[in-house]
């Protein structure tokens, strides 16, 4: 089988999506694919007037095949596929993995031309189903743990961390609290050099790293102080899944949906946080005081990931609701998983 796969990742990297970018690689693995991915250009004159808000790409040379496998950050990278002349001619089949599917306003006309596409949540499903006419299935975000779990047992020096966003309140009080000299927690937040550039699939090694050797993991859902107009979601995103298969400690709030009850279902998965940024501080101290008693968690969350939330189980999954052959290297890499898994169970 001849399968492409299309991703924005490499010619646009940014540290938010390294996640799906993993996705998109470990596809094309797996099938032997066609990896491309599209330079954005300038709009045209008359884009400024029609579909203002459509992403042009420059062309891309592919001669097609049985499959295109499109790996869209948010609904919008459907439109991916306009830098393939006659796409639809060139590919029997056109299938998504849609990321940010909560975001129903970016689905673009393109979808129309998929065989078929997964969302990331039960709710997302209706109405890109419902609008585009085609099948849409239910598939959660994963994680590379098979490369990215710790291997062996190294010191947890840096007492909390935050990457990405963190809401204004909590980290002007955690600062306040943590970073002065008195205090002899170390707090290390946003250690990522670069957002976007070629450095960031670099830097990736060096934040699992940084998780790796942290205790506590900072995670607040969308809702939580939200800034500008980004819209929102009570998404499990990355950041959580990345920081319990580093086997950190998950505090913050939570997302209340059926995609955390479903993902972040065994005890102590994450320990949520006082409203009050100063109580919430305290918490943190009382938790890092009682740092041994911890380890157990540590061991817990990242047995639970490789045993549920590794990409190769959702790409098996894909390959299931897609119809499409399991490729057999992913099937010798799901033997590695049960193997890694059993090795945490001892």
């Amino acid at each position: 089988m001849k399968t492409t796969v299309l991703y924005a990742g490499l010619a646009s990297p940014h540290a938010g999506w390294v996640a799906i970018d993993e996705l998109a690689e470990l596809l094309g693995s797996y099938f032997e694919a066609e990896v491309l991915s599209p330079q954005t250009v300038a709009k045209p004159w008359t884009g400024h007037f029609i579909r203002r808000h459509q992403t042009h790409y420059a062309p891309l040379q592919t001669h097609g095949g049985d499959v295109l496998i499109v790996v869209a950050r948010g609904p919008g990278d459907l439109a991916m596929i306009n830098a393939i002349a006659d796409c639809r001619k060139k590919f029997q089949r056109i299938v998504g993995f849609v990321t940010d599917s909560y975001f129903t306003p970016g689905f673009v006309r393109e979808t129309a031309l998929f065989d078929a596409i997964t969302v990331t949540a039960h709710e997302d499903i209706d109405f890109p189903k419902n609008r585009f006419k085609l099948p849409v299935h239910q598939l959660y975000q994963g994680a590379d743990c098979l490369t990215w779990i710790p291997r062996t047992h190294a010191a947890r020096d840096i007492d909390v961390i935050g990457f990405g966003r963190t809401p204004p309140s909590y980290q002007q009080c955690f600062a306040a609290k943590f970073h002065p000299a008195s205090s002899p927690h170390l707090y290390l937040h946003s250690p990522l050099g670069n957002l976007a550039g070629s450095n960031v699939h670099l830097e990736r090694g060096m934040l699992f790293k940084l998780l790796q050797r942290t205790r506590l993991s900072l995670a607040f859902h969308l809702y939580v102080e939200p800034q500008g107009s980004r819209p929102r979601s009570m998404m499990v995103t990355s950041r959580w899944l990345e920081s319990l298969l580093s086997g950190c400690i998950v505090v913050g709030k939570r997302p209340t949906s059926r995609m955390a009850d479903d993902m972040l279902f065994w005890p102590g998965a994450t320990i949520e946080l006082s409203d009050h940024p100063a109580t919430a501080a305290a918490e943190i101290e009382a938790l890092l005081a009682n740092h041994a008693a911890l380890e157990p968690q540590r061991h817990s969350n990242m047995l639970h990931m490789a045993q549920h939330h590794d990409w190769r189980y959702r790409i098996q999954r894909f390959c299931q609701v897609m119809e499409l052959p399991v490729p057999g290297a992913l099937l010798d890499d799901l033997q590695r998983l049960g193997a890694l898994c059993a090795q945490l169970r001892a």
